[in-house]
C-alpha cells in the first residue's frame, strides 16, 4: 500500500478538505500533516510550486488539488465514470477554485481597502458564483451536482458553503448564501448529513 501524506494548513476547510474527505470515505490511510502559516512559509521553497495543498505518495510530492480530488474521488466512488457527468463535476470543482482564488486576493489587505475588497467580493464575484451554482444544481435535479449522487463537486461546494456560513470571513455577510442562492442551503444540509462526511467530522472531534 502506498504511503500518503497530505500537507495543508492547520484547519478544517480550504482546498485540502475535499481530498481529506475523499481519502477518509475511501478508507485510505494517510498522514494528515497540518501546518501553521509560518511553518508553510518555511517549507515553500521545497514545494513544487511553492503552495499547498501538496500530497506525497511513496516519497514523491505532487501538487494541484483538483487532480487529487479526481484521483482519490475515483477510489472513493465520488467521481463519475460517465464522461458528461465527469465534465459537470469538473466544471463545479473549477468554479469553486475561482471562488477560492478571488477570496485569496483579499488576504493581506488591511483597513478600508480590506473591507471594501470583501464587500465588493460578496456583491460581485461570490454572488455571481453562488447564482451559477444554484442554476447548475437545479439543472442536475436539485440534490447533487453530477451523476445523481454525492461526488467531489458536492464536497467542494460544501466546503465553500461551510466557510461562507461560518462567519470566519470578515465583511462577508453570513446570510449571503440565503439571500443569493437559498437552494444551496438544502444542498449543504444534504452533504452535511452524508454518512461518510458525518463519520469524518466525528473522527476529527476525537
Amino acid at each position: 500500500m502506498s504511503r500518503i501524506k497530505l500537507t495543508y494548513f492547520d484547519f478544517d476547510g480550504g482546498r485540502a478538505e475535499p481530498t481529506r474527505l475523499a481519502l477518509s470515505i475511501a478508507g485510505i490511510a494517510f498522514e494528515d500533516e497540518r501546518l501553521s502559516f509560518q511553518q508553510i512559509s518555511e517549507i515553500k521553497h521545497r514545494l513544487p510550486l511553492g503552495a499547498v495543498p501538496v500530497i506525497e505518495i511513496d516519497g514523491e510530492t505532487y501538487t494541484q488539488g483538483n487532480a487529487m480530488n479526481r484521483y482519490f474521488g475515483k477510489q472513493a466512488g465520488l467521481y463519475p465514470d460517465d464522461p458528461w457527468q465527469a465534465f459537470l463535476c469538473d466544471e463545479i470543482m473549477d468554479i469553486i477554485e475561482d471562488a477560492s482564488n478571488a477570496m485569496g486576493k483579499t488576504f493581506g489587505l488591511e483597513g478600508d481597502a480590506f473591507k471594501q475588497a470583501r464587500e465588493d467580493l460578496a456583491s460581485g464575484k461570490l454572488s455571481t458564483i453562488l447564482k451559477l451554482l444554484d442554476k447548475r444544481l437545479h439543472a442536475a435535479g436539485g440534490q447533487y451536482f453530477a451523476d445523481n449522487k454525492l461526488s467531489m463537486a458536492d464536497l467542494k461546494v460544501f466546503e465553500l458553503l461551510r466557510t461562507l456560513l461560518s462567519g470566519m470571513l470578515d465583511h462577508i455577510p453570513t446570510d449571503l448564501v440565503e439571500k443569493t442562492a437559498p437552494a444551496l442551503l438544502k444542498h449543504f444540509e444534504t452533504v452535511s448529513n452524508d454518512p461518510g462526511v458525518v463519520a469524518y467530522y466525528q473522527m476529527r472531534k476525537q
